[in-house]
């Protein structure tokens, strides 16, 4: 039997389109890319979370001498707030590069990790995948890995 598989985006041609509020995030994931310890792959990346109530936190990816080890921005920043923020709900979440001529998505590993927090938050979290002039915004993680690993 086919079945369809539909989600719903919003891409924004320019950053100065989007929301106040979605602007401030990706400000603040770009600003975390100075944070990013990337000798090897130069791709410095950035991830920013606003929580409810408000709060802003963010990472940067850090990459290994054994490289590829390393750690993602987005898996530092979503192991750091459950951690560190296990109480407050993530509302949404920012991802912006270094150098950023194209949008930036998360890998794999990062989605299925984004949707781990949401079913551990119990609901969906917005994702903000920022590049130098344009953006493109998921209401959830879902849309990203239609089919995720569930234990």
């Amino acid at each position: 039997m086919e079945k369809i598989f539909n989600f719903t985006f919003d891409h924004f041609d320019s950053l100065e389109a989007m929301p106040e509020a979605d602007r401030t995030l990706v400000e603040a994931a770009r600003a975390a890319t100075a944070k990013a310890h990337a000798p090897y792959s130069g791709f410095r990346v950035g991830a920013a979370a606003r929580l409810a109530g408000g709060e802003i936190v963010s990472a940067a990816n850090c990459e290994s001498e054994v490289y590829p080890s390393g750690m993602c921005a987005e898996r530092v920043l979503l192991y750091n707030l459950q951690t560190s923020y296990a109480d407050r709900a993530i509302e949404s979440l920012a991802i912006a590069s270094d150098p950023a001529p194209r949008e930036c998505y998360p890998c794999g590993g990062c989605r299925q990790t984004l949707l781990d927090a949401e079913h551990r938050q119990q609901r969906p979290i917005r994702i903000i995948m920022s590049g130098a002039e344009t953006a493109t915004v998921v209401g959830s993680a879902e849309a990203l890995l239609p089919f995720s690993f569930k234990l």
